[in-house]
C-alpha cells in the first residue's frame, strides 16, 4: 500500500449540504490543493441529517476547516445582493411542531414593539440521487424525483399556509398584532440556510423554538437553534416551548451575564434597543467559582456605566456561585429570582470552535426553559 493510499484511509466528514452545494465545497478545497470526496447520506437513518457528505483526509482537516469557515454560497433570488444596512425585519423558521405558534407569537409582539415585519422560514430538503455519482459524469433529475421533489414542495407550502391560517385567526380575534409579515420556503439544510439568508438580508433579529431543558435528546429544532447560534452575527432570541412569556412588553426581570469583556458595552447598546421601552429591571449576573474582590469592583463599574447611559433602567449586581457548575448556578438562580430571559454577548468562533468546544449559550439552550436572546459582538 503506497503512503497516498494509507492517507486516505482516514477520510473525515468535515461538511454536509445539498448535492450543488456539496460540488462547491469539494471544487473550492481541490483548488486549494486539498483531495476532497464527496458521499451521499442513507435517506433511510432518519436519525442522520440529510444531505450529502464532503470528506477529506484527515491530515488536511485544521486547514480545511479554515477554508470552509469563509465560503458563503452567493445564489441569485429574488432577495438579491448581501445588504450591509439592517433590515426592519423579524426572521422566523418555522418547522410546522406544536410550539410553532408560541414562536410566532413571540416574533409578531417583537414586530409590532420594534416596528418590524415578519418572515416565516421553512427549510425543507429533498434529495433524489443515486447512491454513487461519478465526478466527471452530469447528474440530471429523472422524471420520477422531479414529481416526487413537486410533491415535497406542495406539501410544505400546503403546511405553511395552514400556519398563515391559524396566524389569521389570532390577528383576528387580537390575540397577535396585525403586523406585515410574508414566507419563504427555501431547499438545503435549516441551520445553513438560516445562516445565509441572515448573512445575505441583513435582519434585524431571528426568533427561533426551542423544546427547552424537558426534551433536549428529541429537539430537533433546537439543535437547529442551537447551531444557528454559534454560527449566526444577528441578535436571536431562543423561546422554549414551556416559556410562559409571549413578549417583552410582559418581561420584569433580565439577566445580563458578564465575563468582563469589552464586546458587552455593544452587546448592552443592543439590549437596550429592545427593552427600552418598557420597565425592566437589568441583573449583571457574573458566575465565579471562587470569591475574588475585584469580580464585585467589575460588576459595580458595570453597574455605574449602565446607569449613567440608561439612567431610566433599574439595575442590579450578583456574583453567584458557580462550585456546582456554571448551568446549575444560572438555573438555580433563573428559578429562584423569576428571571424573564437570560442574555449574554457571544463572540462569534470558526468552525473548528464550534465543533470540539460549544459555547455557554448553545449549552444553555439545552439546559433552561427561560427566553434568550444572544448578542453577538459585530452584530451592528
Amino acid at each position: 500500500m503506497t503512503d497516498k493510499e494509507k492517507k486516505n484511509d482516514k477520510l473525515v466528514t468535515v461538511a454536509i449540504h445539498t448535492y450543488q452545494k456539496a460540488q462547491i465545497v469539494k471544487g473550492i478545497l481541490e483548488s486549494e490543493g486539498i483531495e476532497a470526496y464527496i458521499h451521499n447520506v442513507n435517506q433511510l437513518q432518519p436519525m442522520v441529517s440529510a444531505g450529502v457528505r464532503v470528506r477529506i483526509n484527515e491530515v488536511d482537516l485544521p486547514r480545511a476547516l479554515d477554508i470552509i469557515e469563509n465560503i458563503t454560497f452567493e445564489q441569485v433570488e429574488e432577495e438579491g445582493k448581501p445588504v450591509k444596512e439592517k433590515k426592519r425585519e423579524i426572521l422566523v423558521p418555522v418547522d410546522f411542531s406544536e410550539y410553532t405558534l408560541k414562536t410566532c407569537e413571540f416574533a409578531f409582539e417583537l414586530a409590532n414593539e420594534i416596528n418590524c415585519s415578519v418572515k416565516l422560514m421553512h427549510v425543507y430538503f429533498s434529495s433524489f440521487y443515486p447512491a454513487s455519482i461519478p465526478f466527471g459524469d452530469t447528474f440530471a433529475v429523472q422524471p420520477k424525483a422531479e414529481g416526487m421533489y413537486k410533491d415535497i414542495y406542495e406539501d410544505v407550502e400546503r403546511q405553511m399556509k395552514e400556519l398563515i391560517g391559524k396566524l389569521k385567526v389570532k390577528i383576528a380575534d387580537g390575540s397577535i398584532p396585525n403586523i406585515h409579515y410574508s414566507y419563504i420556503l427555501r431547499e438545503g439544510l435549516p441551520e445553513e440556510e438560516v445562516v445565509d439568508y441572515s448573512k445575505r438580508i441583513n435582519p434585524y433579529a431571528i426568533v427561533m423554538g426551542t423544546q427547552g431543558s424537558h426534551k433536549k435528546d428529541q429537539d430537533l429544532i433546537g439543535s437547529v437553534t442551537a447551531e444557528v447560534i454559534e454560527a449566526c452575527r444577528t441578535p436571536i432570541f431562543a423561546i422554549p416551548e414551556k416559556s410562559p412569556i409571549h413578549s417583552i412588553s410582559k418581561m420584569k426581570n433580565i439577566v445580563f451575564l458578564t465575563n468582563f469583556q469589552e464586546r458587552e458595552f455593544l452587546a448592552l447598546a443592543i439590549l437596550m434597543e429592545f427593552i427600552k421601552n418598557y420597565p425592566i429591571k437589568v441583573s449583571f449576573v457574573h458566575v465565579a467559582k471562587k470569591e475574588d474582590r475585584w469580580n464585585e469592583i467589575k460588576l459595580t463599574g458595570l453597574k455605574n456605566y449602565f446607569e449613567e447611559h440608561y439612567p431610566k433602567t433599574e439595575t442590579d449586581y450578583i456574583v453567584v456561585d458557580g462550585n456546582e457548575g456554571i448551568l446549575e448556578a444560572l438555573e438555580k438562580f433563573v428559578n429562584e429570582n423569576t428571571i424573564d430571559m437570560i442574555s449574554l454577548s457571544s463572540s462569534p468562533r470558526n468552525i473548528f470552535a464550534r465543533m470540539f468546544n460549544p459555547g455557554i449559550a448553545k449549552r444553555m439552550l439545552f439546559h433552561t426553559n427561560t427566553p434568550m436572546l444572544v448578542l453577538k459582538s459585530s452584530t451592528r
